[in-house]
């Protein structure tokens, strides 16, 4: 008798020919021999039999399909074996090898039977304390998750069972609780339909909120825990599922927790808010202000746990709840500051990083606080610790970005600072060199060209210097820096071309270090291809076509930072960029087909730099484009289109729609005449959410539209497209809007989020504006949305909606006219007290000027004329100020009475029009004309209401009135 290890080498022996002689018909007996020896009552030929029914399943399925009722019943009898637990493992393996052969209902169907005996396998060796066997449960429900056929179906409501008990079992090993919380997180980034379907999100929040609050004992970083896995589950189920099944479950938890005596619960409370922000943002926003004052209390409690997750969470809402997070600026920054000095190491060092994204995005909000901010960050510079230090530079960066010219007295002491980091060699500080280095950057911009070019050079010097120094970081930093350089200097830039340049090609060339090992890596049908072969470095656990994939992620950042560095370098220094055009081509198309979507991304931004550099280096003549401009254009319009159908990012599909909409703009539409046909289908596809970057693969589950989330940067990208097609081609755009309206107005629909209404409301009247009267057959689609819109709770909403409204009055002729009463009902509540914002008020009044030029007969001037002007000026959108001025000037030259008691409120409109620094010259223009004619028209009676005028503004109106 042979021993077990034998036996099993032996089977691995026999599969190998089996492989080939069963399909050949040279072993007709094994099959027959192999389904006897499974029923045996010797446990090694019981072991052997699955081995090499596992075996054979994988390379001859078609010859063992007839069999497959048989093989399943193998199978549960091998997973029910009470007498080997080896039997059990080797059935396992089995019906994982079984699970990537499926391909037809019937077998889905079957294979769904098998799953309660795999869970109870599972839970029966984790009894016993054999729990890598139920580790191999988890790799066939890996297996599942990324199976294309629908099979999970309603065993998934088993599996996330299995999955919830054995993460929540503190009894288990760490390795085996995480292997189950990774499983619930596959499913909710690839299955999140189907865990919608078979209402399966409730119970995992439920279980998964209060893992955050587990006592974490690891005594390294890279240890594993369940709190931080917790957090990147909760992370994912907020990216991937629809919100309303995720908000209110955290919320309550929160709640619940705030409250606890357990600081480890107020922790989880606070920190399960920051973690779901970036995914739950619309939703967050809404409550901004219950939930900030919970967060901020929580920055007063007495455990340095809960101060630090507060902290945290302010971070994160400073990043993902703009630009509402920042209207609360008054309240947040001196919290902020409150917790910089915290007797703790770590509470100020998340209160810095909140600090750091919270001015990310502030602009002039941050003056006020600019002294004591500065005087904070510059003392924690020259006393912090490293860790610290590194993100006070971060801080800095931020304050100087927003402050702008006004961080001009403290530009000379940081780069004074910054100095003495920029030369620092020893390994453990080249972190914080690498950090200064993108600081000296930033203020480079924010403080402009007079300020930096007499001192830039030493730190263009110091900067070049750190790639001698074997530091990714380092290298990708100072390609950021140098990007900054050459976007302050402009053509200034050019003497350093001829060195950066160089650098920037040697990081792109890089070998990038990976090491990919495929399963069947001797078949070349599993190498990657295209676009997105192999996911991101963060995703690289989650993509379950490649096993064993690893790469050098800091040189990936490097690669991207050289891309982007080689975009900047064109678009800054132009034509001057030439002599590097045909170089830095060859590489960003390479790029363009990159691996990593970081790369990718800044590939296709490159690429349209570097057809504005090839532009100005060799001008065409009129609208026709140079030959080295238009070959240039035919080799970036051949990638964004090859993106558009193969790359699977939605954020690289994104930048590719805003890259085309610039070229849209900068180039003629005669040049881009070629690509529209394809390019019009390529948003079909996408508007229709059937992209490859759409495709979720989650077949088990189909919901309802209203209940289907997408991207909304992407959609907001792709509907940015049609109007700058529109622009292009005017009416001829008509035929092309007929074939995208209907897949465009799915995401209008009632039970949509008011960003996706408002998205295509906006897009509507941007292609009304465009193709004039070729809107008409449209009206009677889109008008009512419009003013359906106009009551929105979400100013955007109402102000795209006015805006709508106008365009599609002004271009919808006769058959607009139905709707001017709704319209100006609608409207009234625009022009009152109780809207708060500007930028409302002023489309609205655009609107109106729009339907009184258009249809004056339409409009009862007497009532809308006090309220228009009382509306006046504009405030915020300085956009519509063409439209009102047009308007008030076409009233008071056609003398109309009712216009006539108004003129003394109307001339003082013009006077602040005037003075206004950043009106357009062709409406002051206007202004002045019109005022001078009033003049002559009205003479002494006006005169009197001249001299009235604030003496400010006066001035102003008098010079446009004498100029004109």
């Amino acid at each position: 008798m042979h021993s077990p290890p034998v036996q099993r080498a032996s089977a691995n022996v026999a599969s190998v020919v089996a492989k080939h002689a069963v399909p050949a018909g040279d072993w007709p007996e094994l099959l027959p021999f192999l389904f006897h020896c499974s029923q045996s009552p010797q446990e090694n030929h019981r072991e052997v039999a699955l081995i090499l029914f596992s075996s054979l399943t994988e390379t001859i399925w078609e010859t063992l399909k007839p069999h497959y009722s048989t093989l399943q019943a193998v199978f549960v009898k091998g997973l029910q074996d009470r007498e080997s637990e080896r039997v059990r493992v080797a059935a396992l393996k089995a019906v994982g090898a079984l699970v990537g052969c499926l391909d037809t209902e019937e077998e889905v169907v079957k294979f769904r039977e098998l799953v309660p005996h795999i869970l109870n396998v599972s839970r029966e060796c984790l009894a016993n304390g054999s729990e890598e066997v139920a580790i191999l449960a988890f790799e066939i429900f890996d297996e599942l998750v990324e199976s294309p056929v629908p099979v999970l179906g309603s065993s998934i409501t088993e599996i996330v069972q299995f999955a919830l008990e054995v993460c929540s079992n503190k009894e288990l090993e760490i390795n085996v609780r995480h292997q189950a919380i990774q499983i619930l997180s596959w499913l909710s980034k690839y299955k999140p339909k189907t865990l919608v379907k078979y209402k399966a999100v409730h119970p995992i929040l439920k279980v998964i909120c209060p893992l955050l609050a587990e006592v974490n004992n690891r005594q390294d970083e890279d240890e594993l825990s369940m709190d931080r896995a917790a957090a990147e589950v909760l992370d994912t189920m907020a990216l991937s599922l629809p919100k309303k099944y995720v908000f209110p479950v955290v919320l309550d938890f929160a709640a619940g927790s705030y409250g606890s005596p357990d600081p480890n619960c107020r922790e989880a409370a606070v920190m399960v808010l920051g973690v779901i922000s970036e995914g739950c943002f619309e939703v967050m926003k809404k409550k901004l202000p219950d939930i900030l004052r919970v967060v901020l209390q929580a920055l007063q409690d007495s455990e340095q746990m809960v101060r630090g997750a507060a902290s945290f969470a302010l971070g994160q809402f400073a990043e993902h709840l703009q630009p509402e997070i920042v209207e609360h600026y008054e309240t947040v920054l001196p919290c902020i500051f409150n917790v910089l000095s915290d007797a703790s190491s770590e509470v100020q060092e998340k209160a810095y990083y909140a600090l750091a994204a919270f001015c990310e995005n502030l602009g002039t909000e941050i003056l006020p606080y600019l002294e004591p901010l500065m005087a904070k960050l510059l003392q924690a510079l020259e006393n912090g610790r490293r860790v610290l230090q590194e993100t006070c530079m971060s801080a800095i960066g931020a304050a100087a970005a927003a402050a702008e010219q006004a961080f001009v007295p403290y530009a000379v002491r940081v780069l004074e600072m910054m100095k003495h980091f920029m030369v620092l060699t020893k390994d453990e500080d080249l972190a914080a060199r690498a950090r200064a280095t993108e600081l000296v950057g930033i203020v480079a911009i924010a403080v402009g060209c007079e300020n930096m070019q007499f001192v830039v050079h030493e730190f263009v010097e110091a900067a070049i210097t750190g790639f001698s120094l074997d530091y990714s970081e380092l290298r990708e930093y100072t390609h950021g820096f140098l990007s900054s350089v050459a976007e302050v200097l402009k053509e200034g830039f050019v003497q350093y071309l001829p060195r950066a340049v160089p650098l920037a090609l040697e990081s792109c060339n890089l070998d990038d270090g990976t090491a990919v090992d495929f399963e069947d890596s001797d078949k070349e049908e599993h190498a990657p291809s295209g676009f997105g072969g192999v996911s991101s470095d963060e995703d690289n656990q989650d993509n379950r076509r490649v096993r064993n994939f690893s790469v050098r992620t800091g040189v990936l950042d490097e690669k991207a930072a050289a891309t982007q560095a080689l975009g900047a370098f064109a678009v800054h220094t132009k034509a001057t960029f030439a002599p590097y055009l045909s170089q830095s081509l060859d590489v960003l198309k390479r790029h363009a087909g990159y691996f990593h979507e970081d790369v990718r991304l800044q590939a296709m931004i490159a690429l349209k730099h570097v057809l504005t550099s090839t532009q100005a280096a060799f001008p065409g003549i009129g609208t026709v484009l140079s030959v080295e401009a238009k070959q240039v254009l035919d080799t970036i319009m051949g990638l964004y289109l090859r993106a558009f159908n193969e790359d699977e990012d939605k954020e690289t599909v994104a930048q590719v729609c805003s890259c085309v909409v610039e070229i849209l703009q900068d180039v003629h539409y005669l040049n881009v005449e070629p690509y529209v046909g394809s390019l019009t289908e390529a948003i079909l596809l996408l508007l229709r959410e059937e992209a490859i970057c759409q495709e979720t693969g989650d077949t088990d589950g189909e919901e309802e539209d209203e209940d289907c989330e997408h991207d909304e940067i992407l959609m907001d990208a792709v509907t940015d497209l049609l109007p700058a097609l529109a622009k292009c081609m005017g009416p001829a755009f008509e035929p092309i809007l007929r074939q995208q309206f209907e897949p465009l107005m799915k995401f209008a629909k009632a039970t949509r989020p008011p960003g996706d209404r408002t998205m295509v409301v906006a897009s509507l009247a941007e292609v009304a504006q465009e193709i004039g009267p070729a809107i008409i057959p449209y009206i009677d689609a889109i008008m009512p949305l419009a003013i359906k819109e106009l009551g929105s709770t979400e100013p955007t909403n109402r102000r795209n909606a006015a805006f709508c409204v106008g365009e599609l009055c002004k271009n919808g002729g006769d058959t607009s006219l139905k709707y001017y009463n709704r319209i100006l009902m609608a409207m009234n509540q625009l022009f009152g007290d109780s809207e708060l914002d500007d930028a409302v008020r002023d489309n609205a009044a655009g609107a109106v000027a729009r339907m009184i030029m258009t249809q004056p007969q339409a409009v009862p001037l007497a009532q809308v004329l006090p309220v228009f002007v009382s509306a006046l000026p504009l405030k915020e959108d300085l956009g519509e100020s063409m439209a009102v001025c047009s308007c008030l000037c076409n009233l008071l030259s056609s003398q109309h009475s009712e216009t006539v008691p108004l003129i003394p409120q109307i001339v003082l409109i013009f006077a602040k029009v005037a003075a206004s620094e950043n009106e357009n010259p062709e409406v002051k223009s206007l202004v002045g004309r019109t005022a001078k004619q009033l003049l002559s028209h009205y003479g002494s009676q006006l005169q009197v209401v001249l001299e009235s005028l604030p003496p400010d503004i006066a001035p102003a109106l008098a010079s446009l009135m004498s100029s004109t």
